[in-house]
């Protein structure tokens, strides 16, 4: 994995699809997921909640911008 992409059998870049995102303990709800990527996450009074039924695919660069955003590094995604 470069950059989140891999080369494919034809040597052109394919991007990394997220095919899962979640929060672990320890958020402190600063807001800064939502700002970066407001199709999945939104701050509340009690914390932050998660967009349930969201179709990644598109959203991956504001998946990774909240994930490298958040500063008690909490949200989580895997990629294939």
């Amino acid at each position: 994995m470069v950059f989140g992409c891999l080369i494919n059998l034809y040597g052109a870049w394919e991007k990394m699809a997220v095919t899962r995102v979640w929060i672990e303990e320890g958020c402190i709800s600063c807001g800064l997921s939502q700002v970066n990527c407001p199709e999945i996450f939104k701050v509340k009074a009690e914390g932050v909640t998660m967009i349930e039924g969201v179709d990644y695919s598109g959203l991956e660069e504001k998946i990774k911008d909240a994930a490298n955003a958040c500063p008690v590094q909490v949200i989580m995604y895997d990629e294939t």
